[in-house]
């Protein structure tokens, strides 16, 4: 039976299109789908101490949402390229909200694992719809302003999620985080039945199932053996024999896509040296970025006992770092090169992370603004030139995979950075934490299980908990620094002799 064709959809002429409108709308649905990937860790010692959730349950109730989200961004980016991106904004601000609302009525760590992933199927309709609607409906000269625009928001958004997630913890329990992804959903679903016009590529292939499916597969086994490597061991058979059965998987779907006719994605684009440095680029980025955030919101609430909605407000120079260096950046690209803009804005944040990497119980908080501040200016000032590095690499027809790429780079690099730098954090903790003999085995064995648990014990537990605690964090965010500064050097070699070619600039998409 042969597969249906879909009408043919037509994009708007750009003179039709309220840019502005369009804009806010694009920009509201992906607040809501980038800031769900941060505001629950806000709520993570609550979440731990209702629930009795295990530090790596609670790595699985954020990274669960963000793997699924990851695994489909492809698939999705291409259902929105060949049905229309205004339907998949519909499906999936729908599924999300509808996830959320459902969410609210969590019991375990079990349920909000699994309700978590319901959303980042929505989320992965989403994210790719967004970008693909600026860049396949907006003039030139509209294109550039609305990019950086989202740019900034694809980073802002986060802090935004922290910061009235801490808000509403103050009033209400951790269910209510999950009300801030329904409304956000909801003014997104209105905006985009009133204003966003629905394009498409009605000449797209059929999507790759197959492709998606080894993508899929290699995703999860890879990142399931990630965050459960502390439980079974590093270097155990189960961890080795999941590693590498992840890596042979997702090895085989590029073999897979690059003999397709149709490939939900050719490797072969990344021969383009400004898409791959741009790929890489965000990859660290959020690599580095929501590890970092998993850990630096357990360290404030429960190492230096500050509130939830003190805990977010604490992030708040980020976010006034990361949104001018954003805007900011397309001025810096065109006077200065990509290269030399998104190189520095690595630099930057390996930099920070070093800094951050000194934080201990007795820290004050003057070193974390230390860290914070140059994290947030060097992600606003890499961020924009390798998104528009990014869509600017392939055909208009195919801006829904395109932008998909870049939303891949960016969800992908946040899951493997929370499986990656939880496991550490967890691996850390439970060999620096020593408890007395003396201790029940069963209270040792909860404390040893979750840092929210030891310190709510009090006494010579907590001490300790907190000692372990901080000896994680120390040699999580060295490794996010040297991952993210060896980035700096491959960005700046991949975009040798590019820094003031059309390619590299973010006025060309």
């Amino acid at each position: 039976m042969m597969a249906a064709t879909p009408p043919p959809v037509k994009s708007p002429p750009a003179g039709t299109v309220r840019s502005g409108a369009v804009t806010a709308v694009v920009c509201v649905a992906l607040a809501a789908v980038v800031s769900a990937i941060s505001s629950l860790n806000v709520a993570l010692p609550e979440i731990a101490r209702s629930t009795h959730a295990t530090q790596t349950e609670l790595a699985w109730i954020i990274d669960a949402y963000s793997l699924v989200f990851a695994s489909l961004l492809l698939p999705a980016g291409a259902f929105g390229d060949r049905y229309g991106r205004r339907l998949a904004l519909l499906v999936g601000l729908s599924v999300f909200g509808a996830g959320s609302a459902v969410a609210m009525t969590a019991q375990s760590a079990t349920e909000l694992i699994a309700l978590r992933a319901v959303l980042g199927v929505g989320a992965a309709l989403v994210m790719p719809a967004t970008l693909s609607t600026i860049t396949g409906t907006f003039a030139d000269e509209q294109r550039t302003r609305a990019v950086s625009i989202w740019a900034a928001v694809a980073g802002g958004a986060a802090i935004f999620g922290l910061l009235t997630s801490g808000i509403l913890l103050e009033v209400w329990s951790w269910p209510s985080v999950f009300a801030l992804n329904v409304i956000l959903a909801a003014v997104a679903l209105a905006g985009t039945l009133r204003f966003v016009p629905e394009s498409a590529d009605p000449k797209a292939p059929r999507l790759d199932v197959n492709g998606a499916v080894l993508a899929v597969i290699g995703m999860v086994v890879l990142v399931y053996s990630i965050i459960e490597a502390p439980s079974h061991g590093w270097l155990s058979a189960r961890t080795l024999a999941g590693l590498g059965t992840g890596v042979v998987v997702l090895a085989g779907f590029v073999l897979f896509e690059m003999r397709r006719r149709h490939p939900l994605l050719d490797p072969r684009v990344f021969a383009r040296r400004g898409l791959s440095a741009g790929s890489l680029s965000i990859f660290v980025q959020f690599f580095a970025f929501f590890g970092f955030i998993f850990i630096v919101l357990q360290y404030l609430q429960l190492i230096r006992g500050e509130s939830a909605l003190v805990s977010a407000v604490s992030m708040l120079p980020m976010a006034a770092a990361l949104l001018p260096a954003a805007r900011l950046a397309p001025a810096l690209v065109a006077r200065i090169g990509a290269r030399a803009t998104c190189t520095a804005g690595l630099v930057l944040m390996a930099a920070a992370l070093v800094v951050l990497a000194q934080l201990t119980g007795t820290s004050s908080y003057w070193l974390l603004v230390a860290g914070l501040i140059p994290l947030g200016a060097g992600m606003g000032l890499a961020m924009t030139p390798a998104t528009s590095g990014i869509t600017a690499a392939l055909p208009a027809a195919q801006q829904g995979v395109g932008s998909a790429i870049n939303d891949l780079s960016r969800e992908v690099g946040g899951a493997v950075g929370i499986a990656v730098l939880a496991s550490v954090l967890t691996s850390a903790y439970q060999s620096h934490l020593h408890l007395s003999p003396r201790l029940p085995a069963a209270e040792a064995g909860q404390a040893r299980a979750s840092v929210a648990i030891a310190a709510h014990l009090g006494g010579a537990v907590a001490a300790q908990a907190h000692t372990a605690f901080a000896d994680g964090l120390h040699l999580a965010l060295l490794i996010a620094a040297g991952l993210v500064a060896a980035a700096a050097i491959a960005v700046a070699t991949l975009l040798r002799g590019r820094d003031r070619t059309a390619s590299d600039t973010p006025a060309v998409a």
